[in-house]
C-alpha cells in the first residue's frame, strides 16, 4: 500500500513534550539513541573499510591523519553544540548559518550539503558492497549495492524506532568485530609480522611522509566522522534537544576518533607502508593475514553490518535535510516538505536518496569519498564561522547567560577551527573540488530563481507561504 502523505507547512516550531500534532516529527529519542545514531552513522568499523585509501594517501601515516582529523573535527564539534543550543531545530549547518549569517549563505551551505548528504549513503553502500564482492567475487558489486539500498529503505521509511533498535544490536556485533581484529592484529604484530613491536612510529611517520600527503589522508579521514554533525538533523525528533544534542555531538566525535586512531595504529603496525593490492579492500587482505579465512568471513561480515547501521542513519539524516529545506520552501514543498500519515518520516526524501545511491555503481571508493568531503568541509568551516559571528552579535547579559567560555571559546576556538576544516578542503582530490564547484554554481542560480534575482531572501523557517 503506498504512504499517504500529509503537508507539514502548518510547522512552525518545534513542539517540546512527547507527543506532537500530526505531521510533525516526534521527540522519542535520548542520548544514548542519539549517540549510537551518530557512532553509527559514522560506523567505527569504516577505519577498516578506508584504510588502505587513507593509508596510500599518507604513504603509511594513517594513524597521524586519523589524528589531524580528530583534532580538527574536535574544534567544530564543540562549534557544532553550541549553535544546537542556540537554535535546536532540525537542519544543521543550513538552520545555523541561515539564521546566523545570512539566509542567502545558509542556502547555499544547505545546496552545498545536499552534496554531502545525498551522497553519503551511496559511498557507505559502496564500500560495504566492495568488500563482500572481494569475499563473494561471483556477485556482481550492482547487486550488493541494490540489496544494501532496498533493506535500508525499507526501515527508514517504517521509521527511527525500528532503526533505533537494529542500530543497537548491530553496533554490539560491529564493536566485537573490532575488538577482536584488534587482538589478533597485536597476536600476529608479537609473532613478528609487521613491524614487529607494538610501539612505534611508523603509523605517524609513514615512509618519510610529508605534512601535504597526511593532511590529504586527513582529508579522506574527515569521512569518518561525518556523525557528529548528521546529529542535528535528529533535533526535532531527540527530547530535551537544546541539552541532548551538544553533549551527543561531542561524545561521537571523541570516541569516533579515539577508536580511528587506535584502529588505524594497530593496522599499520601489521602493514607498514601504503602500498595494497587493492586499497579500496585493503582490510580483507589483513583480516586474512591475522585471522585466516575463518576470522575473515566474521570480518566480512561485521564491516557489512557496520555500513548496514551507517546506510540506515545517513540516508536518514539526507531525507531529514530535504524534508527541512522542503518545508522552508528552500526545495519544492509538495515534494519534500511532507511527512508519511502513516509512518511519520519522508518517505519521497528517502526514496530520493535511494535512487541517487544506485550511482554507487559506477564510481570508486577514493573517488566518492571525496565527492562527500566537499561539502561537508564547508559545513563544517561555515559552522565554525557561525559561533564567531553569533557571539559578536550577542549583547553582554547574552553572553554571560549563553555563551559560556569567553572568547577563548567562542572566537579563538571556532577559528583554529574554520581554518583547520578550510585546509581540509583545499586538500581534496581536485575531481571532487571540481564538482563542488559546479555543485555550487547551481545553487547559485536556483537561489537567484527563488530570491527573483537576489532581491528577497529564500523562503525561511518559520516564514514559509501558505
Amino acid at each position: 500500500m503506498t504512504a499517504q502523505i500529509v503537508d507539514s507547512s502548518a510547522i512552525a516550531r518545534p513542539i517540546a513534550g512527547s507527543v506532537e500534532s500530526e505531521g510533525t516529527l516526534k521527540r522519542t529519542l535520548g542520548l544514548r539513541s542519539v549517540v549510537l545514531f551518530g557512532l553509527a552513522y559514522m560506523t567505527p568499523i569504516i577505519a577498516l573499510g578506508t584504510f588502505g585509501v587513507i593509508a596510500s594517501t599518507s604513504h603509511g601515516a594513517a594513524a597521524m591523519s586519523y589524528l589531524v582529523a580528530t583534532v580538527a573535527m574536535l574544534f567544530t564539534a564543540a562549534s557544532y553544540g553550541r549553535m544546537a543550543v542556540l537554535h535546536p531545530q532540525a537542519g544543521s549547518a543550513y538552520t545555523y548559518v541561515g539564521k546566523t549569517i545570512s539566509c542567502k549563505l545558509g542556502f547555499l551551505v544547505g545546496w552545498a550539503m545536499l552534496l554531502d548528504y545525498m551522497f553519503l549513503p551511496m559511498v557507505v553502500w559502496l564500500i560495504g558492497a566492495s568488500y563482500l564482492n572481494a569475499q563473494f567475487p561471483a556477485v556482481p558489486i550492482w547487486a550488493w549495492v541494490l540489496g544494501f539500498i532496498v533493506l535500508t529503505t525499507a526501515i527508514n521509511i517504517v521509521g527511527l524506532n525500528v532503526a533505533d533498535k537494529i542500530n543497537y544490536a548491530l553496533m554490539l556485533f560491529q564493536a566485537m568485530v573490532i575488538v577482536v581484529f584488534l587482538m589478533l592484529s597485536v597476536r600476529s604484530v608479537l609473532g613478528g609480522a609487521g613491524t614487529g613491536t607494538l610501539f612505534s612510529t611508523l603509523p605517524f611517520t609513514g615512509n618519510g611522509a610529508s605534512v601535504s600527503v597526511v593532511v590529504a589522508g586527513a582529508a579522506i579521514a574527515a569521512y569518518s566522522f561525518l556523525g557528529f554533525d548528521a546529529v542535528t538533523t535528529m533535533s526535532e525528533e531527540t527530547r530535551d534537544a537544546s541539552h541532548t544534542i551538544p553533549k551527543a555531538i561531542m561524545l561521537v566525535a571523541l570516541i569516533g576518533g579515539m577508536i580511528f586512531v587506535v584502529i588505524a595504529y594497530v593496522t599499520q603496525l601489521v602493514h607498514p607502508g601504503g602500498m595494497f593490492d587493492d586499497e579500496s579492500s585493503a582490510a580483507y587482505e589483513i583480516a586474512t593475514q591475522v585471522g585466516g579465512n575463518l576470522f575473515t568471513s566474521v570480518f566480512i561480515a561485521g564491516l557489512c553490518f557496520g555500513q548496514f547501521t551507517s546506510g540506515i542513519a545517513s540516508q536518514a539524516s539526507a531525507s531529514r535535510l530535504l524534508y527541512v529545506m522542503g518545508r522552508d520552501g528552500a526545495l519544492p514543498k509538495r515534494i519534500f516538505g511532507r511527512l508519511s500519515k502513516r509512518f511519520g518520516t519522508p518517505v519521497l526524501g528517502i526514496l530520493l536518496v535511494a535512487c541517487v545511491g544506485l550511482i554507487a555503481m559506477f564510481l570508486d571508493v577514493a573517488t566518492s569519498t571525496s565527492f562527500v568531503n566537499f561539502g561537508a568541509f564547508i559545513a563544517f568551516t561555515l559552522v565554525n564561522v557561525c559561533v564567531i559571528v553569533a557571539y559578536a552579535k550577542a549583547g553582554a547579559q547574552e553572553r554571560r547567560e549563553r555563551f559560556r567560555g569567553g572568547v577563548w571559546l567562542n572566537v579563538l576556538a571556532p577559528a583554529v577551527g574554520s581554518v583547520c576544516c578550510a585546509y581540509l578542503l583545499l586538500h581534496l582530490d581536485i575531481h571532487a573540488i571540481t564538482l563542488g564547484l559546479s555543485w555550487l554554481a547551481v545553487g547559485i542560480v536556483v537561489l537567484g530563481f527563488l530570491t527573483k534575482g537576489f532581491r528577497h531572501d529564500p523562503p525561511e523557517y518559520g516564514e514559509r507561504d501558505e
